[in-house]
């Protein structure tokens, strides 16, 4: 069975909870490795040191990738959910994401406006390719990180694997 332990007991959480939206990537990596970036950004948000924000369409393509690739994973996976808790953002309209397609490609701008109208504080994912455009960030008002990336901005960790 999977440690979600809080892995930073001693760094006392940011109050309120920083609010993180994250993408598909790092759910899948987080419960597929034992260890990594991913996996503490979500010890982080079970621990309820961040608030943990997934869209709709987040939460079906994780389960499919799942069912697919690591079926031995999918009751651990959804388990996590269930401790989780996260906030469930509505997935966007298409005029939502119509609006934001010149920005990013077609497949990932779903999941970008969801960030965006999650108003979350800031959007983890392993897409640097297309989450991390100059284009996209000219346009969003919130940093876009790796999951190494925000625990070295937000808690002083290195821990990019």
């Amino acid at each position: 069975m999977a440690d979600f332990s809080p892995p930073f007991a001693d760094n006392p959480a940011p109050s309120p909870a920083l609010q993180v939206f994250l993408d598909t990537s790092v759910l899948i990596a987080g419960i597929a490795s034992g260890r990594g970036a991913a996996r503490e950004v979500l010890r982080l948000g079970e621990a309820g040191i961040i608030r943990i924000y997934l869209s709709e369409q987040v939460l079906t393509e994780a389960d499919r990738v799942f069912g697919a690739k690591f079926p031995t994973l999918i009751a651990e996976f959804r388990k996590f959910l269930r401790n989780l808790d996260p906030v469930l953002v509505d997935d966007p309209t298409r005029s939502e994401v119509g609006s934001i397609e010149g920005w990013i490609n077609a497949d990932d701008a779903p999941i970008l406006a969801a960030a965006i109208k999650s108003r979350a504080d800031c959007l983890v994912t392993w897409d640097r390719k297309h989450f991390q455009s100059r284009k996209v960030a000219e346009n969003v008002e919130f940093p876009i990180f790796t999951p190494g990336e925000f625990l070295e901005n937000y808690f002083g960790k290195n821990e990019e694997r």
